[in-house]
């Protein structure tokens, strides 16, 4: 059996305890919204462009571009101040594609995490093809002060499955967007997930392999069909189905296995806002979830230790 490192294990290792992620809002749409590399987004993505549990900005920036964030940061602790008692926390510009912006912006975004002593660090999500030399001069710049994770979202490493999906770019974009992070000492982490229409387990072993040994770290999610969007149109057609709680299982256990040890396992599973999830809806049970995925782990013998669920 191995013992995983999770989030939660990679955050005490850095800030030396419990660290909590607030997630927030940058403000900046896709490439494959807004005509340049396509229009809709990719078939899977919500109206909140994976954002619905981030804080809102309320109104525009001031003229400097910090003021709203410092405010989204502030109401963002307030809020969850009641259910932890975390001194530490990380900025995560979650929703959309948050370096899809001028890099001037995407800097006063940042700024105020900056000088915020109770923010330790940034997480900024994003594309491969959405990583220009100017961001990534600043996000080296920033990591240097504090420090920074990239999660970028490949989804999977099957070119046919990218296109279904209309993801926008290709394989090789992602790689060269690992390399130019990698030079550059950003700690990267790749988004994937499990469930896409006409793929299989073979399918989520070789995305799993391609970001493990092109990042840092990875993020496991179930797919989840919202409503309002392409996969939703598919889904009622009858183009795929769902994979039940059972079967994801069965697919983790495969797939943690070939996860080297020293790789950061930062999410097993996802939560789909409950107002818009057309399926799975046993996703909408978190509690249920990792309680069983974690009996799992254990009856199988492929995870050492307790605390298996906080991955």
């Amino acid at each position: 059996m191995k013992r995983y490192k999770s989030a939660n294990d990679r955050y005490r290792e850095l800030f030396g305890e419990k660290t909590y992620k607030l997630a927030l809002q940058g403000g900046a749409t896709c490439p494959n919204r807004d005509g340049k590399k396509g229009f809709g987004g990719c078939i899977f993505c919500g109206e909140e462009g994976s954002g619905e549990f981030a804080e809102k900005r309320l109104g525009f920036c001031d003229s400097n571009g910090g003021e709203c964030f410092l405010e989204q940061i502030e109401r963002a602790i307030n809020r969850i101040s009641g259910k932890t008692n975390c001194r530490k926390f990380i900025a995560y510009y979650q929703s959309f594609t948050s370096t899809y912006m001028p890099h001037e912006d995407f800097e006063k975004m940042l700024l105020p995490a900056l000088y915020d002593d109770r923010i330790v660090a940034v997480s900024v999500a994003t594309r491969p093809d959405c990583l220009s030399d100017d961001i990534l001069k600043i996000l080296s710049d920033f990591n240097k002060r504090k420090k920074v994770f990239l999660e970028l979202g490949l989804q999977t490493s099957n070119e046919n499955t990218a296109k279904i999906i209309n993801r926008g770019y290709d394989l090789d974009e992602y790689l060269t967007a690992t390399n130019k992070l990698r030079d550059r000492k950003i700690e990267t982490i790749t988004h994937l997930i499990i469930g896409l229409p006409g793929e299989n387990i073979e399918d989520y072993k070789a995305s799993v392999l391609c970001a493990q040994e092109n990042s840092d770290g990875v993020k496991l999610q179930l797919l989840h069909v919202l409503k309002d969007t392409k996969l939703a149109i598919m889904f009622e057609k009858g183009d795929f189905n769902e994979i039940s709680l059972e079967e994801y299982a069965d697919i983790l256990c495969e797939l943690l296995p070939i996860i080297p040890k020293e790789k950061t396992i930062f999410r097993l599973t996802g939560d789909p806002p409950k107002k818009s999830v057309i399926a799975p809806l046993w996703t909408t049970d978190k509690k249920r979830v990792l309680n069983y995925i974690n009996s799992e782990f254990e009856r199988r013998n492929v995870v050492q230790g307790s605390g298996i669920t906080k991955i």
